[in-house]
């Protein structure tokens, strides 16, 4: 039997289509939703974050709530899952344990509640904000103004003002608690545990270096905090910085607002050894003339050692097989920094994202320096420009683990971050589901008149 319906309240539902009704709430399909599948790819995956987009789907609002079962013979297991919203949403979850090369798993996802509590938490004080896995510290992100040290006195009076900074993550803690990042160090006062400014720019055809603040032209301040997130799958941050030109034709000016999007991962921990981390820097020039960057030897995604990671007490690797002798302006798409603490040695990879500006980034490292120092820097090949109203994205993987390099490990890492494993969601109609509208016409519909409708 024909249902007799106007055209207007049949364009009315159309927006709810399928199988789930809109009732002023968030939209809700009760029971299995979904269907998905991940297939590892041609490399090992261990402990892997994954993450499937949830575009198309009628699931994914604000306030939903989710049960993942990973399907294994007989037998489902709770997974950890969580939600990110956005435009699409996403539901992030880790691929624990080994998967093997050419293997899938399969996964349910239901509605309800996992009643899961969060495993990666943030604390902010009156100076840091702080990620922690299960209690133990990951990285400080460092928002306050931070005055120069009392003890830097060969630093003339009149100049401690210019070393004073905010926005840098320091410290960075290894899984056994360490502190691997230095701050201060007196041959370089002004690096900042891991920061990102840029060096040789040019605006208005004036010098403008936002890397070596003690020459004044430059500095990078926090503006604001845009959201934190505690989850099982992961936590993290989002905030707002300023990238400014401290003496143009106008003054003092803000030439790049970039946003931090820092979060860390419910994945390793003291027992595995190691623990993992995403940085993502977006950049927008929002002045009306561009931001020259020139070419030179270092500037951008910058790392400092741990202070005890000195001379044969410490060690590089490179992707491309380089090492501090050699690594020197290179590309690359991984490199491990190492180090040894009371014996105990632990290292820091940062791996770059192959959507990243001239990827393989050109890196800095100084061949005949003793201590641990690291950059990203793509103004090694050349010089380029920050248009204005144009957003510049730069995404890094930092996998701090136990152990001297290990190439096989950091190439796994990578290779989970840079080719991450294939996943497939698949939609699954409930039993009483009635099929208002399938993309196609509208024969099957009568007007409320009695005739066909014209729609």
């Amino acid at each position: 039997m024909q249902k007799r319906m106007s055209i207007l309240s049949g364009l009315l539902l159309i927006p709810v289509l399928l199988f789930c009704f809109f009732a002023g709430q968030s939209t809700v399909c009760a029971g299995f939703l979904a269907k998905i599948t991940v297939e590892a790819g041609d490399c090992e995956r261990i402990d892997t974050p994954v993450a499937v987009s949830l575009s198309g789907m009628p699931i994914g609002f604000q306030g939903d709530n989710y049960r993942l079962l990973e399907v294994k013979g007989s037998e489902k297991i709770d997974v950890p899952v969580q939600l990110e919203a956005g435009s699409p949403p996403k539901l992030w979850w880790i691929l624990s344990g080994t998967t093997a090369p050419g293997s899938e798993r399969i996964y349910e996802l239901h509605s309800g509640d996992s009643n899961l509590p969060a495993a990666v938490t943030v604390n902010k004080d009156d100076k840091t904000l702080t990620i922690q896995e299960n209690g133990d510290k990951i990285l400080s992100y460092y928002y306050a103004i931070m005055p120069l040290p009392e003890d830097a006195g060969r630093i003339p009076a009149d100049k401690r003002h210019l070393y004073e900074r905010s926005g840098f993550i320091y410290p960075l803690w290894s899984a056994k608690g360490n502190i691997v990042t230095e701050i201060h160090p007196a041959d370089h006062i002004h690096h900042f545990g891991i920061w990102m400014p840029w060096t040789h720019t040019r605006y208005e055809g004036n010098l403008v270096d936002f890397w070596n603040i003690q020459d004044g032209t430059g500095t990078v301040r926090f503006s604001k905090f845009i959201s934190t997130t505690e989850g099982p799958v992961y936590g993290g941050f989002k905030v707002e910085q300023d990238h400014v030109a401290l003496k143009t034709s106008t003054g003092e000016k803000v030439i790049l607002k970039e946003v931090w999007d820092v979060r860390a991962y419910n994945i390793g921990g003291p027992e595995k050894g190691y623990r993992l981390w995403d940085f993502k820097s977006t950049q927008r020039n929002i002045t009306e003339l561009p931001l020259i960057q020139e070419q030179y030897r270092y500037g951008g995604f910058a790392y400092r050692g741990a202070k005890q990671w000195s001379g044969p007490n410490s060690g590089y690797l490179t992707s491309e097989g380089k090492t501090r002798s050699d690594g020197n302006g290179t590309p690359a798409r991984w490199c491990d920094m190492y180090g040894s603490i009371d014996d105990v040695w632990e290292g820091v990879t940062i791996l770059s994202n192959p959507d990243n500006f001239r990827h393989p980034e050109p890196i800095r490292i100084i061949p005949d320096a003793d201590y641990v120092y690291f950059v990203y820097c793509p103004s090694v090949t050349g010089e380029w420009e920050m248009e204005p109203g144009r957003d510049h994205v730069f995404q890094y993987r930092i996998y701090v683990h136990e152990g001297k390099a290990d190439a096989g490990d950091d190439e796994r890492v990578w290779k989970d971050y840079a080719e991450p494993p294939q996943v497939k969601i698949e939609p699954v109609k409930p039993d009483n589901a009635v099929m208002l509208f399938d993309g196609g016409d509208f024969a099957d519909w009568t007007s409320e008149r009695g005739g066909p409708d014209g729609s």
